[in-house]
C-alpha cells in the first residue's frame, strides 16, 4: 500500500495535521495524482542537487502533462482547468529554483510518515497532548468571536459618527441661516421658536458626540483587554508549539488564524482612529462651553496609537526558524559560510504595506554570548516583505541566501576555550524593519530562537541535541546563558521526543517497550517516567558506563545506520531495535528454533545484530549473536539481503540459514521478501555474461561456530561467488553437495 493510500485511511485529527502542509507550494491534487510516482523518486537526494532536482522537476511537469492528456479525454473540466493552473505555477516558481521544489515535497513525505508514525502510537506523551488540547482550546474560539464583535462595534460606531456630522451640518446649516438675518428679524416670535429648536439640536448634539465618545472609548477597552489576555496567551502558545515542532514534535498551525485576528484587530484600531479625526475635524467647526471632544479625545487617541505599536510590534514573527535546506530536519544548527534560509512574516496583512517594508537580518545583534566567537551574515541580508511569494497570500519575506561567517578575533581566542563546547554556544539572529503608516512611524524588532554555529559536520548531532535540550526545556527565546547551568529535563517528556525523533527523521516512532530500554539505559534503572529528572550532562556528556561514547552519540549513530541502509525495514516495523540482551534471550527462549529478532548493538556505534534461538540435541536451548553489522558492510551488500543468504557453518556440518522465522512467528521472507535486491533463482547464468568479459559475482554471508562457541566466530565473513556460477551449481548439483561444497577446506573463511 502506498504512503499516500496509508495517509488516507487516517483518522479526521490526522488528516487536518496533513492538510496544514499542502498548498500551492506543493498542491495537494498532485500528491494525489502522481502518488505512487512521487514515492519513487528520491527527492531528500534532490534538495541537495542541483542537477538531480532539475531533471526531477522536468519529470514532474511531464507527469502532469500525462494527467492532462488523460483528463482531457474525460471531458473533466474542473480538473483540466486546476491541472493547467498548477502546471504554469510549478513551472513558474521553480523553474530557476529546482533544488526548492524537490526540499518541499521532501518535507511533505516526511510529515506524512511523521504523522502515520504519531497515529500509530497507542499512547501519546504529555507533550502532544498539551498541545493538542492548546489547539483546539476554548480560548481560540473566544478569541476569534470578540475579534469579530469588536470589529462589528467599530463599524456601528462608523455610522454613529456620520449621523452625527450629519446632524452638526443641519444645525450648522440653520444656525448660519439665522446669523444672516436682519436685527430685526432676528426679534420675530417665529425667530425666536427656531432659536429654542437649535438649543435642543444642541442638547442632541451635545449628548451625541459624548455616546460615540464613549462607544469608541469601550471598543477600545475591549481591544486593549483581548490584547493583554487572551490574544498574547494564543500567541505565547503558537511560539511554543513552534518551538516543539522544530525539534520533530506535532506540525504547528494556527498562524493563519492569528493573522486574521491581527489584521481585523488592527483595521478596527484604524477605523476608531479615522473616526477620532473626524470628531477633531467637527470640532473646529463646532464647540460649546462642556465640550466633550476636547476633553476626551486625546487619551482616547493616545490609547489607540499606543495599541496599533504593541499590536504591530507583537505582529512581526519567525514564521520559519532557521535552517539549512542540506538538513531539513536539523532546524536552527547552522554551519559557516552555508547558506541557511528563514522566513518572517507580520501578522497584520494590509494592502498599503506591499513590498513598503524592508527587513535587515543581523546575528548577535546588541546580545551578549557566552563565545568568544563572533560572526556576520554574509549574501542578502536586507529584503522587503511582499503578499506575493506566500502561497496564502500573508505578508512575509523569506531570506534563502544568508551565509553565517565566522570574524577572526584579534587575540586568537577560540570559542571552546571558555567553559561550554562550541555546541553548547547559544547565537541569536536578530530582524530589524519600520512601518510607516497613516502618519505613524513603528520600529519592530524579532529574533529567532537561539541558533547554535558549527564549523564542523562532525559537531551537528552534539549541536542538535542542545537545540532539542533548549526547546524542551524553556519557552524563553532568547536564553543565551542557557548552557551556564542547564536544567534538568523530565524523562517522560524526554523520551516523548527522542520518539519523534524517530518519527520525523525515518518514519517511525518507538513504541513502549523500545522507550522503556533507553529509559533503563539512560538512568541504569527501572523508575517511573514522570517523576525522573534527568540532568544535560547525563544524557550528551558523560560516557555510558563502561563506554567510550555517550547515549545521544549512540543513538544518533542508530538514527544515521537506519536513514542510510534499513530505512525500508524499520518503517515496517520489522526492526525491534531497542532490547537488551537479557530481554531477547526470555522473548526467544520459548520460540521455535529458526526465530529471530534485530536489535542495534549497545557496545558499537551504529552497529544491528540478529540472534536466533537453536536447540541442542539434548533439548538445551542456545542463542546466537552475529557481531553487530556497521554502516560500512551494510553498505556492500543490503541487510534484507544478508538475512536472506546467511549461511551458518557448524563443525563437520554443511553450511545452512538458521534464520527462519522473525519474531515472533512471521515467515522470513514474508517479512522481507519485498526488500531483497532479487530473488535466489534470478541469479545470471554463464551466457549472459558480465560487464567487459567479466562474469558478476555475488556476496554470501557466512559465519562459523565452533563445537565450543554459542557465538560465530568470524559473523560478516562474504564470500565471493558469481551469480552464473551458482546457477550452474543449483541446475546440476542437489542442495547437499553445493553446501558440502562450500563447507570444504578449499572454501574461502
Amino acid at each position: 500500500m502506498s504512503q499516500w493510500s496509508q495517509v488516507q485511511q487516517l483518522e479526521i485529527k490526522f488528516l487536518e495535521q496533513v492538510d496544514q502542509f499542502y498548498d500551492d507550494n506543493f498542491p495537494m491534487e498532485i500528491r494525489h495524482l502522481l502518488a505512487q510516482w512521487i514515492e519513487s523518486q528520491d527527492w531528500e537526494a534532490a534538495s541537495n542537487n542541483e542537477a538531480m532536482a532539475t531533471i526531477l522537476l522536468q519529470n514532474l511537469l511531464i507527469q502532469v502533462d500525462e494527467q492532462l492528456d488523460r483528463v482531457s479525454q474525460e471531458k473533466n473540466l474542473l480538473l483540466i482547468h486546476n491541472l493547467k493552473r498548477i502546471r504554469k505555477l510549478l513551472q513558474g516558481k521553480y523553474h530557476g529554483n529546482p533544488m526548492h521544489i524537490a526540499v518541499i515535497i521532501s518535507n511533505c513525505l516526511r510529515e506524512e510518515r511523521r504523522i502515520l508514525a504519531a497515529a500509530s502510537m497507542p499512547v501519546q506523551g504529555p507533550l502532544e497532548k498539551s498541545l493538542q488540547n492548546s489547539v483546539v482550546s476554548e480560548r481560540q474560539r473566544n478569541v476569534e468571536h470578540k475579534v469579530s464583535a469588536i470589529k462589528n462595534s467599530a463599524q456601528m460606531t462608523d455610522q454613529d459618527v456620520k449621523y452625527l456630522e450629519d446632524l452638526q451640518e443641519e444645525f450648522d446649516f440653520r444656525y448660519k441661516t439665522i446669523q444672516s438675518l436682519e436685527q430685526s428679524d432676528k426679534n420675530s416670535a417665529l425667530i425666536k421658536q427656531e432659536m429654542l429648536a437649535l438649543q435642543a439640536m444642541l442638547n442632541t448634539l451635545d449628548y451625541k458626540r459624548k455616546e460615540v465618545l464613549s462607544k469608541i472609548g469601550r471598543v477600545i477597552h475591549e481591544i486593549d483587554m483581548l490584547m493583554s489576555n487572551m490574544l498574547t496567551e494564543e500567541l505565547l502558545d503558537w511560539k511554543r508549539r513552534q518551538q516543539i515542532a522544530c525539534i520533530g514534535g506535532p506540525l504547528h498551525g494556527g498562524l493563519d488564524q492569528l493573522q486574521n485576528c491581527f489584521t481585523l484587530l488592527a483595521e478596527s484600531l484604524f477605523q476608531v482612529r479615522r473616526q477620532l479625526e473626524k470628531l477633531d475635524e467637527l470640532l473646529t467647526r463646532l464647540t460649546y462651553d462642556g465640550d466633550p471632544i476636547p476633553v476626551q479625545r486625546p487619551q482616547l487617541l493616545e490609547k489607540v496609537n499606543f495599541l496599533l505599536y504593541n499590536l504591530f510590534r507583537n505582529s512581526f514573527v519567525v514564521e520559519r526558524q532557521p535552517c539549512m535546506p542540506t538538513h531539513p530536519q536539523r532546524p536552527m544548527v547552522l554551519k559557516t559560510l552555508i547558506q541557511f534560509t528563514v522566513k518572517l512574516r507580520l501578522l497584520i496583512k494590509l494592502p498599503e504595506l506591499n513590498y513598503q517594508i524592508r527587513v535587515k537580518a543581523t546575528i548577535d545583534k546588541n546580545v551578549s554570548t557566552v563565545s568568544n566567537r563572533r560572526f556576520v551574515l554574509c549574501g542578502t541580508h536586507v529584503k522587503a516583505m511582499n503578499m506575493d511569494e506566500s502561497a496564502n497570500g500573508s505578508l512575509s519575506v523569506e531570506f534563502r541566501h544568508l551565509q553565517p561567517k565566522e570574524m577572526k578575533s584579534s587575540a586568537g581566542s577560540k570559542g571552546n576555550e571558555g567553559p561550554h563546547m562550541v555546541t553548547e554556544e547559544l547565537h541569536s539572529i536578530s530582524f530589524e524593519t519600520q512601518v510607516c503608516l497613516y502618519g505613524l512611524t513603528i520600529n519592530l524588532e524579532t529574533s529567532s530562537l537561539p541558533v547554535v554555529m558549527i564549523s564542523n559536520v562532525s559537531q551537528l548531532p552534539n549541536a542538535w541535541a542542545s537545540i532539542i535540550w533548549y526547546n524542551l526545556s524553556t519557552n524563553d527565546p532568547q536564553n543565551l546563558s542557557f548552557f551556564n547551568n542547564p536544567p534538568a529535563a523530565t524523562l517522560s517528556q524526554l523520551l516523548e521526543v527522542l520518539s519523534w525523533q524517530f518519527s520525523s527523521y525515518v518514519g517511525r516512532g518507538l513504541n513502549s517497550e523500545q522507550l522503556n530500554m533507553l529509559a533503563e539505559k539512560l538512568t541504569g534503572q527501572q523508575v517511573s517516567y514522570n517523576d525522573y529528572q534527568l540532568s544535560w550532562a547525563k544524557f550528551c556528556k558523560e560516557h555510558l558506563p563502561g563506554k567510550s561514547f555517550t547515549f545521544w552519540v549512540w543513538l544518533e549513530a542508530i538514527l544515521d545506520l537506519i536513514k542510510k541502509h534499513i530505512l525500508p525495514l524499520w518503517i515496517d516495523g520489522y526492526v525491534m531495535g531497542f532490547v537488551s540482551k537479557e530481554k531477547e534471550r526470555i522473548l526467544l527462549k520459548d520460540k521455535t528454533p529458526g526465530t529471530f529478532l534485530l536489535r542495534f548493538s549497545e557496545s558499537n556505534l551504529g552497529g544491528i545484530t540478529f540472534t536466533w534461538v537453536d536447540q541442542l540435541e539434548n533439548g538445551d536451548v542456545t542463542f546466537h549473536s552475529v557481531e553487530p553489522y556497521n554502516k560500512g558492510r551494510l553498505s556492500a551488500l543490503p541487510f534484507a539481503d544478508i538475512l536472506r543468504d546467511y549461511k551458518v557453518i557448524m563443525a563437520d556440518n554443511v553450511p545452512e540459514n538458521p534464520l527462519k522465522y522473525l519474531y515472533p512467528d512471521i515467515p522470513k521472507d514474508k517479512a522481507f521478501g519485498k526488500h531483497y535486491s532479487c530473488q535466489p533463482n534470478e541469479v545470471s547464468k554463464p551466457s549472459d555474461g558480465g560487464g567487459k568479459g567479466y562474469v558478476p559475482s555475488v556476496f554470501i554471508p557466512v559465519s562459523k561456530i565452533l563445537n565450543d562457541s554459542t557465538d560465530p566466530h568470524s559473523p560478516s565473513d562474504l564470500l565471493p561467488m558469481s551469480p552464473s556460477v551458482y546457477a550452474v551449481l543449483r541446475e546440476h548439483l542437489s542442495p547437499t553437495v553445493i553446501e558440502t561444497a562450500l563447507s570444504s577446506p578449499y572454501s574461502t573463511d
